[in-house]
């Protein structure tokens, strides 16, 4: 019997989803692979010039929105920046929030927890990626003078991020996640409306070489997973 392209539910149209049909054992071999993959990447804080080009910026962010989001509102706007000047004014108000948060608004035990990552005020990244991306998250959209709140919107846009990050690590790219807070002064340089709130900014490149990353170990699967079975 043939099978219908789409069916219509509450007046919507439904289309066939075509799932790509794995054995179990190509299950096994596939996730096996992607996992050891992912677990290459690293966060990286010192960057080549080499530029990067815009189409595959252009890709990463289309790979980004691909994400599950609440209600499919899609709250989020990914703004990419390789203007020199602009990254570089960025850096400076980064550094501002971040000198006042590391002086005044972090604990002890916090910057205890920071010193095997070796990170400070400074963020030379910035200037350094041939991109940055600042991700916003969308709180609500309005259309005239009528507002209506988005759905999820801090789990839809951190899905994305990580859409985002898999995406960039997948481009052959490095990245590192920075959240100078408050983050306030990115939505103003930028030019944001006033629906939008900074989530995220990522520097996007390649390493320098050499480029050192902490010596750190992931927590193995018994201390993150739980199985009832």
């Amino acid at each position: 019997m043939k099978v219908a392209d789409h069916i219509l539910l509450n007046g919507y149209k439904h289309v066939l989803y075509d799932s790509v049909k794995l054995t179990q054992d190509e299950s096994i071999k596939k996730s096996k692979a992607f996992y050891d993959w992912l677990e290459t990447r690293r966060s990286v804080r010192e960057y080549s010039s080499q530029d990067i080009p815009k189409e595959v910026i252009e890709n990463i962010i289309k790979s980004a929105s691909t994400a599950p989001s609440g209600a499919h509102k899609q709250p989020w706007t990914f703004c990419a920046v390789s203007n020199p000047e602009l990254k570089h004014q960025i850096r400076l108000a980064a550094e501002v929030e971040e000198r006042e948060t590391y002086s005044k608004r972090m604990s002890e035990r916090w910057r205890k927890d920071l010193a095997p990552l070796g990170t400070d005020t400074n963020k030379p990244f910035i200037d350094e990626a041939p991109w940055i991306i600042v991700g916003f998250k969308r709180v609500y959209e309005h259309d005239g003078d009528e507002r209506y709140n988005n759905y999820y919107v801090n789990e839809s846009i951190g899905i994305a991020s990580g859409f985002l990050i898999t995406a960039i690590h997948n481009a052959g790219l490095v990245t590192l996640t920075h959240t100078p807070s408050p983050m306030n002064f990115l939505t103003k340089m930028l030019n944001r409306p006033i629906n939008e709130r900074a989530y995220l900014l990522l520097p996007i490149g390649y390493p320098k070489q050499p480029a050192y990353v902490p010596d750190l170990d992931r927590k193995p699967l018994e201390e993150v997973a739980v199985f009832y079975e």
